[in-house]
């Protein structure tokens, strides 16, 4: 009896302990590693305004302007001052030079405009520098009354840049340190003072390659013997055109925005006989108000880029 107890009690302790046949016990599973929260979304880039569209705004802001007159803002029917700038290019960040502003209404628009965007220059003769009397007086009136109306508004005018130069040795600034040139019906004066082509030489010199001459003045009839019209204010397109390629510019366009078909060109007092001037007075108003301003030509000229030095290396073109 004794001997049968021992191997049952042996086995009862192999058993006890796990052996025979059983499986071995399987490891707790490791705890599951912790998922990265989601990266937090980037922020939306910021809407950016079309700056082209900016710009386009900022000028009906102006011509919309309370300092600009009730009279002044009805010649923008005739004038088109919105479609004009834009037909010559102009932009933030530039320099530009108006030549004899006269009584400034184009000032008045480019000033703010240009306020803190770039830089605006009134070009003005000089009357010290005019020997005949009745030319002298005019601009010294014109000058003073253009320099009253920069002081008295340094909101719209404390950054205009007023520029005197010589009626027969034009210098409009140092060469090729303008971007814009500008003039509005002046051409037929600077013919009359016998210095229109002086006029574009300093225009040429002035602006820096690539730089933009804009010509508005009285358009004679197609074909038109410019002897027998400039006198009459109106210059034929040719003449104007011819000007500008023997100073050196290219012509790039032409705009019919400041077009009016109604004008005949063919007044006794010219030019003057049409609004804004109504040089006879109340003979025939009704019809020449009914006609309007003037018929325009708008001319955008470019000055060419520095040609390449002879011997220099060309690069070349990329396939």
């Amino acid at each position: 009896m004794q001997k049968l107890a021992l191997p049952f009690a042996l086995a009862l302790v192999l058993a006890a302990c796990g052996g025979g046949n059983s499986e071995p016990a399987k490891p707790a599973a490791a705890p599951e590693a912790a998922k990265p929260a989601p990266a937090a979304a980037a922020p939306a880039a910021p809407v950016v305004a079309n700056p082209a569209a900016q710009w386009d705004a900022r000028l009906s802001s102006v011509l919309a302007g309370s300092w600009r007159s009730d009279a002044n803002k009805a010649r923008d029917a005739y004038r088109h001052p919105k479609e004009t700038l834009a037909f010559f290019g102009l932009k933030p960040g530039q320099t530009v030079i108006e030549i004899t502003p006269g009584g400034g209404w184009y000032t008045e628009i480019l000033a703010p405009l240009m306020k803190g965007q770039g830089k605006l220059v009134a070009a003005v003769i000089d009357p010290a520098s005019v020997e005949k009397e009745g030319t002298k007086n005019y601009l010294t009136k014109s000058n003073g009354g253009l320099k009253d109306k920069i002081a008295a508004d340094a909101e719209r005018y404390s950054e205009v840049e007023l520029r005197e130069f010589a009626q027969a040795a034009p210098k409009l600034g140092e060469p090729g340190s303008a971007d814009v040139v500008l003039t509005f019906r002046n051409v037929h004066n600077f013919m009359m003072w016998n210095s229109d082509k002086a006029m574009f030489q300093s225009a040429f010199d002035v602006l820096k390659p690539g730089g933009v001459l804009g010509v508005t003045d009285h358009r004679a009839a197609a074909g038109a013997d410019l002897a027998k019209t400039k006198d009459s204010g109106y210059i034929p397109e040719e003449y104007v055109i011819k000007l500008a390629t023997d100073a050196g510019f290219v012509l790039e366009g032409k705009s019919e925005v400041n077009a009016n078909a109604k004008d005949t060109k063919d007044y006794e007092k010219g030019v003057w006989t049409l609004p804004p001037s109504l040089a006879l007075g109340e003979t025939d108003k009704a019809k020449y108000v009914a006609i309007g301003e003037s018929d325009r030509m708008t001319l955008k000229f470019v000055k060419p880029n520095a040609p390449t030095p002879p011997g220099a290396p060309v690069e070349p073109v990329k396939q």
